[in-house]
């Protein structure tokens, strides 16, 4: 089981202290700290954006939080896609900041993306693959980016 807090309620050193004391009340555990993003259109009126900062502990749930974006521009999916990696980029590297003095390092964070191997997305696996890798992370797709797939996506 995953526990909601929504980032947009907390501010940055809050959610910086409620990762570091999940870590801590079993620091023998495995943990995953991930981030995706998910969005959804709006009849042609923009796009929700929501981003999801995950702290999975292995085998035993963990914590979540995500904040929102509304941005008001019509996307086209391939836009939309390059869009949810940015901002999970954008926010990995603000995850980074806030934890960097904690030992946290771009090798302890990976990044969920939701395209797959079926659908519309599948044409731009390579690309965004490759965007995600280049920037210094490690990334998953579907099925196994449940960061971006499920949990930022219970909140679009």
């Amino acid at each position: 089981m995953f526990q909601s807090l929504t980032y947009g309620d907390l501010e940055l050193p809050q959610v910086r202290e409620k990762i570091l004391s999940f870590l801590a009340a079993e620091p023998e555990r495995k943990y995953e700290l991930v981030i995706g993003t998910d969005s959804q259109p709006h009849n042609g009126s923009g796009v929700d954006f929501v981003t999801a900062i995950v702290v999975h502990r292995i085998g035993q749930g963990g914590i979540y939080f995500w904040k929102r974006i509304v941005n008001k521009k019509v996307y086209v999916l391939r836009e939309r896609m390059y869009a949810e990696a940015a901002l999970s980029l954008e926010m990995a590297e603000t995850v980074l900041a806030l934890l960097h003095k904690d030992g946290i390092t771009k090798y302890d964070v990976e990044i969920h993306v939701d395209i797959g191997k079926y659908g519309d997305t599948r044409e731009m696996i390579t690309e965004i693959i490759g965007m995600v890798r280049g920037s210094g992370y490690n990334v998953k797709m579907k099925p196994e980016s449940y960061a971006a797939s499920k949990v930022a996506d219970r909140h679009t």
